[in-house]
């Protein structure tokens, strides 16, 4: 962008800040559109299914985890782990890349607040004066602003319900949502949650404020562990600017709270001394002071400056940069440095071993519970074992289900009950009394009864290939004496 005219006199002048700003768009109004688009997803995302499937559901009431579309069952949950991961590593490897980006950009509390300060307090009912001074409070004893405020707190309030409905919908599909409120008496426990996390909604915008970037969010603490030289970041530039704090760490102090004093130790020192950066700032610190664990990267600072610098076409003095480039001044950013190569490695590996175990997902479960009866000895000496088989379809269709023994065992045991296949809608469970009887000596112990190892096949008819699962369970026989006993006292 070329920052000056020239005359007719071969001197050159100031374009104007309209011109030099010309086609500049402030990255608050891009924090907005974004914000639209995150509310749009939010609130939309829940509602969207396929084949009765959501994006992202984790439903205790049926027991069940949506992923991506498809559902998955308590049983199945060992996908769990590779979630957790992802965010974990996701946000270590946007901090280490962008600093606090999610805090400025996409974080709950931060939109939450832009909402009810810039939009309800400021622009709906001029509660305050302007967004760019977020450092002076609503005048209370004018006229008029305690009703502004209650209305406020009103309208919030509304909204804090809508988000905590939002959020509950993640848990409870919002399809069945709307049939519970019609019925609170009977899911007092989940209205009970919404109105809670309403109740912290409006107590955290309202009263709490960025308080809780700076004191409650534990975000704040990890990033500096994450952060290197190469992290960008809302910074200011010290060698144009000038020298505004002295010391390090927490003993800086502030040398010059005017332009001339500033000059007559910074010759040449851009800093107009304005204090746009800090009065804009909704956490309430001096961006010339350094890296602070309060900086959200907002980057209403560097909105601040940008306006300000134009007047004397001269690019902003806070930047969205890295201490490697405007700092120590060591040439460009480096964004394919090692450390951020690892996290995206990992993130990857992560997301393919998530996709490899999702596609491994099984159609059919089934769980196997033995009796506690070890067995039983037939009147004709034969020997049965008792089972309470647990059949869950899981698949999109109703299938029709059978299982048989494996192996060698399976020509020795037979399965008494059931006779004959049984029919298992999609979605459904049944639960099923099996019994597996032998005649044949299947081990010949005198000591003891033996618990003798078995593979159930369980399988769809219409599909084995596909579905079909295989489960372990024991066959408990008698000591051998014992069951000669038996069958010689029924001969007799």
């Amino acid at each position: 962008m070329a920052t000056t005219t020239t005359s007719t006199e071969g001197q050159t002048k100031p374009k104007g800040k309209k011109e030099y700003l010309k086609g500049w768009i402030p990255y608050r109004i891009k924090r907005y559109w974004v914000y639209v688009a995150a509310t749009i997803i939010a609130l939309g995302l829940p509602w969207i299914t396929i084949h009765g499937n959501h994006f992202f559901l984790l439903n205790f009431d049926h027991k069940q985890l949506h992923l991506f579309f498809t559902r998955f069952d308590m049983q199945e949950l060992y996908l769990m782990p590779f979630i957790l991961m992802l965010g974990f590593l996701g946000i270590f490897a946007i901090t280490a890349v962008g600093g606090r980006v999610w805090c400025g950009w996409a974080c709950p509390q931060t939109i939450f607040r832009v909402i009810y300060r810039d939009l309800i307090e400021t622009k709906i009912l001029k509660l305050r004066k302007r967004i760019k001074n977020k450092q002076q409070e609503p005048d209370m004893s004018l006229p008029g602003n305690q009703v502004k405020k209650v209305i406020a707190i009103l309208i919030w309030s509304v909204l804090a319900l809508i988000a905590a409905a939002d959020f509950m919908w993640y848990f409870v599909p919002p399809e069945e949502f709307m049939m519970y409120i019609q019925h609170p008496a009977d899911h007092s426990v989940m209205l009970g949650f919404v109105i809670g996390v309403a109740l912290f909604l409006i107590a955290d915008i309202v009263f709490i404020k960025e308080n809780f970037c700076v004191y409650i969010c534990p975000y704040s603490r990890v990033q500096s562990v994450l952060y290197d030289d190469d992290t960008i970041m809302a910074i200011y530039d010290p060698h144009r600017g000038g020298e505004i704090y002295t010391g390090h760490g927490n003993d800086r102090h502030k040398q010059y709270d005017k332009k001339k004093d500033l000059l007559a130790d910074n010759p040449g020192a851009e800093c107009v001394a304005c204090e746009s950066c800090v009065t804009v700032c909704p956490t309430h610190i001096d961006i010339r002071k350094g890296l602070q664990l309060e900086c959200i990267n907002c980057l209403e600072c560097v909105d601040a400056c940008t306006t300000v610098q134009a007047a004397f076409d001269r690019p902003s003095l806070v930047r969205w940069s890295s201490e490697h480039e405007t700092i120590h001044q060591a040439g460009k950013t480096r964004y394919t440095r090692p450390k951020v190569l690892a996290y995206f490695g990992a993130l990857a590996l992560v997301l393919v071993a998530l996709f490899m175990m999702g596609t491994k997902k099984e159609n059919m479960l089934l769980n196997i519970n033995k009796s506690t009866r070890l067995y039983k000895i037939t009147d004709d000496g034969k020997v049965q074992n008792d089972y309470i088989f647990l059949f869950q379809n899981t698949d999109r269709k109703a299938h029709k289900y059978a299982f048989e023994i494996e192996g060698d065992m399976g020509k020795k045991i037979t399965i008494i009950r059931p006779k004959e296949a049984f029919h298992l809608g999609a979605g459904k469970k049944k639960k099923k009394v099996v019994i597996l009887q032998t005649k044949d000596i299947l081990v010949k112990n005198m000591t003891k009864d033996t618990p003798l190892p078995i593979t159930i096949k369980a399988y769809a008819v219409d599909d084995p290939k596909k579905i079909v699962v295989f489960r372990k369970s024991i066959f408990g026989f008698p000591r051998y004496d014992l069951l000669e006993k038996k069958r010689a006292a029924d001969k007799q």
